[in-house]
Parts: C-alpha cells; structure tokens; sequence
C-alpha cells in the first residue's frame, strides 16, 4: 500500500530530515538488490549485515528517502527519518499500510502445515478471482519481516492477503497479529516445534493461540487436543477442520475423494480427487478449504478446483533419478508431528522396499532424545523396510526403533550426508524408494544432489 511521507513519519514517530526533499509517497525497500530510483531504502540490521552499510549504494541507485535508526547515517541529498530502531519502524509502517488495505486478511500459523495451508488456500482462491487479487507469503517468509514486506506491497486491486505466521520466540504471533489485523485466523496444530526455545508446551500454545488476539475468527483442527482444550476461551465459535471420519460440525476431508461440509446449520458432501498423498495434507487441504469458505468462495467451486492444487516445493517431492531408487524428498524442514505422518504417507509407498533417511529434528530442547525416540518406535511399527539415521539425535533414533522391535541389521548411522548417498548407491535399487526427512541444518537437499550427479 502507499504511504505519504507525513504518514510514514507520524507512524514511526520519526525525527524527519529533509523534508522539502521527500517524496510524496513511500515505496518502501530493505534490499538494494532490488532498489529502483525513488523508492525508500530502510535501513535493517541482520545478523550478519547492517543495513546502514548499503546506503551510500541505495543513495547511488537513487533512492530519495531513507529511514534510518543512526543520526550519523550518510543520508547528503535526500530526505531521512530517523527512528528509534528500524525493525520496528518496518512493522510499524506495516501497520499503517495495512489500516489502509480494504480487502480480507487471513493469517496461518501452526507448529507443522503453515506453509502448505497457506498456498493451498492462495491455490484456490486464485482459481476463483485470479492472480491479481491475491497475494500471500511467499515461501516461508514469515517472521516480522517477511509479514510486513507482504503487507507494504498490498495493492489497492488485491481483495485478499494470506499472511504466514512463525514464531521462534513467546508472544512473536500476537506482535505480528498486531500488525497484520487478521479477520481470519487458520491454526494448523500445536506440536512440539522448537520446545528448546519456547521452554515449554504452555509457552508454544499461548504463543500460538496469540493468533487469536485480535478477534479473528477461529479455523481449529479438531484432532489437535490443545486446540480443543483452549476453544472455550475464544470470543466466538472456531470453524472446526480436520481429515477422516468427522468428530465435530465443521470442514472434513474424509478421504482422497470426499468433502464434508457440517456447519451452520447445513450439511454437504461433495465429491473431490485430492492429487497428493497423505492423511496430514488431507488435513491441509481442509484448513485451507475452511478458510475459503468464510471468504465466500462456493463450496462446489471450491471442489472442482482441489484436483489442480499442488504441494510447495520440498514437501513429499518425488524426485526420479535417470538410475538408481526413486527419492521421496520431505526435508523442507522436520518436526515430531511431521515426520510421523511423512512416515505413515510413505509407509504405503508401493515399492520392494520403502528406506527411511531420517536425519534429526532441531530446537525440541531436553525432550529431544524421546521425541527422536518416538518417531523412531512409530518407523518400526509401520511399513518401512531400512532405516539410516543421522544427526545429533541418530542414536536415539536407533534405540526407538530397536525397542519397539526394528532389525538393528536394518538400520544404518551415517554421519556426513554423502555416507547416506554412497550407501544408497551401493544398496538401493530402482525397485526401492526413499524419504528423505529431517531438519533443515541437516542440508539434505545435499543427498540429491550427490546421487543426481551420481547417475548423471
């Protein structure tokens, strides 16, 4: 959205230099990469760079303002307003810009399942209005940075913005809620993901639950225990969602060819062909689905277009070598939650044998060595044939799986993600599949590539 300069400088309570020389309105980047004359260069700090050092390069591609949190920044020639602190000046120009967006906002968040919802519902509601009036998240761009460039680049023709929702600290989702005022607000679940930060399941669900904070209307899995513990607290009755046999009044996937629509007073089933595998997209499928609908997209519309919609890349991406095994390539990222169901999908892969690459899971803090544990029990009680192991917790992997009763002669440690590739190459055959699964520090994005170049 477009901001005066007097409103940019009102909204970041700024102390304005340059006046006479500011723009009207502010086009706001952070990235002199992708700077074009007359737009605003704000000034951020990363973890590895400072903003401030590009100004002299924003200034010579010809920004004409720049918002700036150092009074000794170099800012000759141009307009500047200098701020307290320039992340929070980014959020609070998002803020603004928002107060001026006219259309729905919707907000996704949840321990597993954020990033793939949320293109899920982009998907649909693009087949209904068309690319133009859409825009959500790209990738998972989704901390206060990602969520305030999504929301200054709103433009007047958009009807919907589809905002993705992480958290790395407690109270991070109640300070984006508070920036992007979602009418609409979808919770994936409440798993274990960085226990190790948040501290406790308590912290991780009140930070999850800060979605809500703002009033926006609820869209709740109704298999997720927690979700069902804490509904009761809302200001209104969530739209339940969830995969299977419906368990409560709401939006539900039963299987691969079945939509259940049980709300309101109504109740519909609608015919469906779900074009990816697994119990845990079902459910996917039918948050996005719910969201859709409290945006008043027909339900028999929104059934006719389930059968185009298609996973983000790194999400059960089958990947077929010129020889060799066929990979199954799931290590977008890694939680328990996660890679149980990427598991139980992978389970009924028909193949003469079905090889887990499990490499760890990260930020799960003292209860790691049990939740590494757990997903390795639940790989020995379904269908998988071998299992290799990796990372810090490959150990505890092992001993879940032994325990519950897994062939140690079947499972493999690996250290560097090339032993897991030369084993593969050595072992599997084009009869076999494989999952690749684990955190994204483990790079195992790395294993591809080895046997791509491998085969080639």
């Amino acid at each position: 959205m477009t901001l005066s300069f007097d409103r940019a400088a009102e909204a970041t309570g700024a102390e304005v230099r340059g006046r006479e020389r500011a723009p009207e309105t502010l086009t706001v980047v952070t990235d002199t990469r992708s700077l074009n004359p007359g737009d605003t260069f704000l000034a951020l700090h990363g973890e590895r760079f400072d903003g401030h050092d590009f100004i002299g390069e924003a200034l010579r591609k010809g920004a004409a303002a720049v918002v700036v949190d150092s009074p000794q920044a170099q800012s000759d020639g141009v307009a500047a307003l200098i701020v307290r602190d320039t992340r929070r000046a980014y959020m609070d120009l998002a803020a603004a810009a928002r107060a001026q967006f006219a259309g729905r906002v919707v907000a996704v968040t949840g321990s597993s399942g954020k990033t793939t919802t949320k293109d899920f519902l982009c998907q649909l509601l693009v087949a209904t209005l068309g690319p133009s009036a859409v825009a959500a998240s790209p990738g998972n761009e989704n901390n206060e940075i990602g969520v305030s460039k999504l929301l200054l680049a709103a433009t007047p023709q958009q009807q919907m913005l589809i905002v993705e929702m992480g958290a790395r600290h407690a109270g991070e989702i109640a300070e984006l809620v508070a920036i992007a005022s979602p009418h609409i607000g979808i919770l994936t679940n409440i798993g274990d993901a960085h226990l190790e930060i948040f501290g406790s399941r308590e912290r991780l669900a009140a930070t999850k639950w800060g979605l809500f904070s703002e009033g926006a209307q609820a869209v709740l899995n109704a298999r997720d225990e927690i979700s069902r513990n804490r509904a009761s607290s809302l200001t209104a009755p969530p739209l339940w969602f969830g995969e299977g046999e419906p368990s409560l009044p709401g939006v539900w996937v039963r299987d691969e060819g079945t939509l259940v629509l049980n709300y309101g007073g109504a109740s519909q089933t609608l015919s469906i062909r779900t074009p990816f595998p697994g119990a845990h997209n079902r459910a996917n499928l039918a948050a996005a689905i719910a969201g859709a609908l409290l945006l008043g997209v027909n339900a028999e519309e929104i059934a006719g277009n389930v059968g185009g919609l298609v996973l983000p890349p790194g999400r059960y991406e089958n990947i077929a070598l010129p020889a060799g095994p066929r990979l199954i390539y799931d290590a977008y990222n890694a939680n328990a939650s996660g890679t149980i169901a990427s598991l139980t999908t992978f389970s009924s892969e028909n193949a003469r044998r079905r090889i887990a690459v499990l490499s760890s899971m990260a930020e799960l803090g003292a209860d790691a060595p049990a939740i590494h544990e757990r997903v390795g029990a639940h790989a020995a009680a379904i269908n998988i044939d071998v299992l290799l192991v990796g990372g810090d917790f490959a150990a505890s992997f092992a001993a879940g799986a032994v325990r519950a009763g897994f062939s140690r002669d079947n499972i493999v440690t690996f250290g560097e993600n090339e032993e897991a590739a030369q084993w593969l190459r050595k072992n599997a055959t084009d009869q076999d599949v494989v999952l690749l699964k684990g955190s994204r520090k483990y790079r195992m994005e790395e294993i591809v590539q080895s046997l791509r170049a491998g085969a080639a």
